[in-house]
């Protein structure tokens, strides 16, 4: 017996039987020969972290564009908050860590950059759309080609709006990223000097907690115990309604902020101009591009959506700002 069927083993023996066990994985879209060391999902994990589309996290936006102070989130951070996050809760449910981790590394990997604004602007010029959680399955299956399992991709594609997961692990991703990016964000909100402590409402304060640390470990002790053994992953009434509440106040008063956002029109404008460009000179897209599944629109939206921030701005600066004259 090697590790990975020992590991596997041990699995049976110690998850809930909600969990989602490696062995009972739904497989690859390609049949792979087993790792002996490491279960499908660790498998999966890795791959998602070694992938170039993991690595450009670290230059895309989370909330403020193109930040200059080190301490503010960008997309990549934001995921590593969620996987711990969600790792937490996994552990403390019996649910399978390693796919909860899996998922949660690779939800993300399809956003744009500048962040929501470019997902904005790629929907609206993209005849079919463009949403950043099936751009995120679309990268792991065609454009990084990391054969995933399944359950992986399934967590992915289903982690946001009303969407909802085959497995628990992926339906406690919605929970976790949530927990993650409201509560960061208030935190570099008030970094940036859009939000003062005290502005946050004092009655989510008081239920959730008054310091980052105190609110999500509410929420997350709050999921935990209406969760273990049940058939789905929910928060109490309560919680939960404090815990929209706090969302609530984050779009009005952040993500909506016209002071926080005041370069969106400038990132808008930037994406809308690359899109028509490449539109007309589709050649000057890499040639490894041009080889993707779709049409011309989709390849468009793969490239563009793949840029980091600076590396967009960098494009942008190529094809339409004038270069000095050299001799």
């Amino acid at each position: 017996m090697n590790l990975r069927e020992e590991n596997q083993l041990l699995e049976e023996k110690i998850l809930s039987t909600k969990a989602s066990l490696s062995i009972n994985s739904k497989g690859r879209e390609r049949e792979e020969n087993n790792c002996e060391i490491r279960t499908p999902f660790q498998r999966d994990r890795d791959r998602i972290t070694h992938s170039k589309s993991f690595r450009r996290l670290k230059h895309k936006t989370q909330v403020f564009l193109s930040p200059e102070g080190d301490h503010y989130r960008t997309r990549l951070t934001h995921t590593l908050e969620v996987s711990q996050i969600i790792r937490t809760i996994a552990r403390a449910l019996h649910l399978n860590e390693d796919l909860a981790e899996a998922i949660a590394l690779g939800h993300d990997l399809g956003h744009t950059p500048f962040g929501h604004t470019g997902e904005r602007v790629l929907n609206t010029l993209n005849k079919k759309g463009f949403h950043h959680n099936e751009q995120s399955l679309r990268v792991v299956s065609f454009l990084e080609n990391l054969n995933l399992t399944f359950e992986v991709k399934d967590g992915i594609l289903n982690h946001t709006g009303s969407l909802k997961a085959h497995t628990l692990e992926g339906r406690l991703l919605k929970f976790c990223d949530r927990i993650a990016y409201i509560n960061h964000d208030i935190d570099d909100a008030v970094r940036a000097g859009i939000l003062n402590q005290s502005d946050l409402p004092k009655d989510t304060m008081e239920v959730l907690g008054h310091s980052h640390g105190q609110r999500i470990n509410t929420m997350i002790i709050d999921i935990i115990k209406n969760s273990r053994n049940k058939d789905d992953i929910k928060m109490s009434e309560d919680i939960e309604f404090y815990t929209n509440k706090l969302r609530d106040f984050m779009f009005e008063e952040v993500y909506l902020n016209k002071k926080a956002k005041k370069e969106e029109e400038k990132a808008e404008y930037l994406i809308e101009q690359l899109y028509r460009h490449y539109v007309k000179n589709i050649d000057s897209i890499p040639k490894e591009f041009r080889h993707n599944p779709g049409d011309k629109e989709d390849i468009i939206s793969d490239y563009i959506a793949g840029m980091t921030d600076r590396y967009a701005i960098k494009k942008f600066n190529n094809i339409f700002v004038p270069s000095p004259w050299h001799k």
